[in-house]
């Protein structure tokens, strides 16, 4: 049997890195894969491809989850399309790093809007059709750094402590209606992102964590697929940070 068997999963921003990892493994599961992606079609119609490889159903939406008109349209959509909402994995971020001396409120907007005000947007979005068939399992995506913030970053670390006690707070309203809201923090996962940087900095960084090494991809998809399934099923408003133990 499979883990998300007959279920059916909204995952944003997941035509690469974390994103694509977290569907791939859900389709893998059994579940049924709506996705989000900003621009790139061709990415989003070869995912569409392998996911639906696993004998899936699964569809790409052009859609930004910043807005939040465009967010309760997707719910719809996907409500329609997919016959019910089960899991919620809010993936999208950016970040635009600068010392706050340097931020401009531009970039704190924009970073606060893409990272946290998505949460909230598509939250809001699928709480009335889990809280009606009294099962759910939103899982937000945070980050170490919105744990125990970094230099250069105020703008993303508010973003995703944020999402931290927006989550908490979503467990507490939800959990009589048997809807489950938890957070995974990942700490410094190697993906197409940090293959662009310089070689040395990245084993320096590998050797400052417990298990000397970056995590993948796959680890955070693990940890998405736990929560989202019924092995979970006693767990909510919990942080998990999958981090190799940086936090330790």
């Amino acid at each position: 049997m499979k883990l998300l068997e007959n279920k059916s999963a909204i995952v944003t921003g997941a035509t690469r890195g974390i994103g694509k990892s977290i569907a791939v493994e859900f389709a893998k599961q059994g579940a049924n894969v709506a996705f989000t992606y900003n621009a790139s079609v061709d990415a989003a119609k070869a995912l569409e491809k392998e996911l639906t490889s696993y004998g899936v159903t699964a569809k790409g939406y052009q859609s930004n989850a910043a807005d939040f008109n465009a967010a309760q349209e997707l719910a719809k959509e996907v409500q329609k399309q997919f016959g019910s909402i089960d899991i919620l994995v809010n993936n999208a971020g950016i970040t635009k790093d600068n010392l706050l001396m340097r931020i401009s409120e531009e970039d704190f907007d924009k970073v606060i809007e893409v990272n946290l005000k998505s949460v909230f947007n598509l939250t809001k979005a699928v709480i009335r059709p889990m809280m009606k068939q009294r099962a759910g399992s939103i899982i937000n995506m945070s980050s170490v750094v919105g744990l125990k913030g970094n230099a250069g970053q105020a703008n993303y670390a508010a973003s995703k402590a944020g999402i931290v006690g927006f989550s908490k707070s979503v467990a507490l309203e939800l959990g009589s209606r048997n809807v489950r809201s938890n957070v995974i923090a990942p700490g410094f996962i190697e993906t197409e992102m940090t293959a662009k940087l310089d070689e040395a900095t990245v084993q320096s960084w590998r050797d400052g964590i417990p298990l000397k090494r970056g995590g993948q991809p796959i680890d955070i998809a693990n940890a998405c697929v736990f929560l989202a399934s019924d092995m979970s099923a006693y767990i909510t408003g919990q942080t998990i940070s999958v981090d190799g133990g940086m936090l330790t």
